[in-house]
């Protein structure tokens, strides 16, 4: 029985709250994701390191969610929905927190993975939260409206985030993310009901649905074709320095650019699932080679950066259906399903910068990053197609 039978519908009032409760974790883990990436130079000179040093810490924290999400997933689904992302959020902001007073390199990574660990399980079961508060046709408006605080983090809490880092030392961006994670559990604990009638997941059926093609499909899709979007943007900052030759102070407004990508994509991903249904996929697939193109011509003069880097954040448009469309076709096992998007995004969040780190190594130069995304993104949509091709392709 999936989550979508549960009777009663909560009201309009108490859907919003505990939407917004659930965004502000999103925002929280936001800003702790992406905050590395602005700070990318400070923290490198800070700890003597190069940037593509830096981007180990990145792979850190997605090689977490990617083990994380699935782990925490199976081992929560015995519990309360609420009980779990109070948990889950409570880990977030300890793992965060103590990245804050890493020692040395070996212990950022080491924390970066910890605080990585919570982050899909969260977002699997979030989502799944919000899809359940809503008629069937309304789920990935749901989804993406939880999905906001995420998107919100890349126009507001990663600039402010990596403002603090440049003035008070990258440290400070982490107790910020901390004390973020803290006011959500409190606000999780006051507005997300506690709803002892819920059906609880049962482990080996969550287990069983991870044996279809199309499961398996839908997770190689977010894997493959995201990377463009982390492979771009995990090397914004030096890029911004070294190509567009801007000062510093202006890694905000670029990030902040992206932000703003990032929630007209995010809006715009929800409703065109809720109208072409797995079609929206494909679409915006096509949409994100064009922009990763337009990027690598675009560096070079401060406009048309912050023109290219808002439309590669748009890129984002892609969570929502693919979340939406994995808890369709793995309807028994809605958290699990949920949760391994998020972990297969942050395979692309690790596959991004490796790539990007390589070619930036063997001479390519800071724009390149935009080429190998278009790659993947165009490997994306042939695993789409193919998706498309087979059984239970729609």
């Amino acid at each position: 029985m999936s989550v979508q039978q549960l009777p009663p519908l909560p009201t309009k009032g108490t859907v919003a709250r505990m939407e917004a409760a659930m965004a502000l974790g999103s925002f929280a883990i936001g800003t702790g994701e992406f905050a590395i990436m602005g700070l990318m130079p400070d923290i490198a000179s800070n700890l003597q390191l190069s940037e593509p040093q830096v981007g180990h810490a990145i792979s850190a924290y997605a090689l977490g969610v990617m083990v994380g999400a699935p782990t925490l997933a199976i081992l929560g689904a015995k519990l309360l929905r609420k009980h779990m992302l109070l948990l889950l959020m409570a880990l977030y902001a300890l793992g965060n927190l103590a990245t804050a007073f890493a020692p040395s390199f070996g212990g950022l990574v080491a924390f970066r993975f910890v605080s990585g660990l919570p982050h899909g399980a969260y977002f699997g079961i979030a989502a799944v939260v919000a899809s359940s508060m809503v008629v069937s046709n309304q789920r990935a408006g749901a989804v993406a409206r939880v999905m906001m605080g995420l998107t919100l983090a890349m126009l507001l809490g990663n600039p402010v985030a990596t403002f603090l880092g440049q003035y008070f030392g990258w440290r400070s961006a982490f107790v910020l993310v901390g004390v973020i994670a803290l006011c959500t559990i409190a606000m999780v604990w006051r507005f997300v009901p506690q709803r002892h009638d819920e059906v609880r997941s049962d482990p080996r059926k969550e287990l069983k649905a991870f044996t279809l093609p199309q499961v398996w499909m839908a997770l190689a899709i977010a894997s493959i074709g995201f990377a463009g979007m982390f492979c771009v943007f995990s090397y914004l900052a030096p890029t911004m320095l070294e190509v567009t030759r801007v000062a510093p102070q202006w890694i905000p407004f670029g990030l902040a650019a992206f932000g703003l990508g990032g929630i007209i994509g995010n809006i715009a991903g929800g409703k065109l699932f809720d109208r072409l249904q797995f079609r929206a996929v494909g679409l915006v697939l096509a949409w994100s080679i064009a922009v990763l193109l337009f990027f690598t011509f675009a560096a070079h003069a401060l406009w048309s950066l912050l023109l290219g880097v808002g439309l590669v954040g748009t890129m984002i448009a892609l969570a929502a259906p693919l979340q939406i469309r994995l808890m369709d076709i793995a309807h028994e096992a809605p958290s699990l399903a949920a949760a391994s998007n998020h972990a297969a995004f942050n395979l692309a969040n690790a596959l991004g910068p490796w790539l990007g780190g390589m070619a930036i190594t063997a001479g390519m130069g800071w724009t390149s990053t935009g080429f190998i995304g278009a790659a993947t993104a165009l490997a994306g949509l042939g695993l789409y197609f193919i998706a498309r091709r087979m059984k239970g392709g729609h």
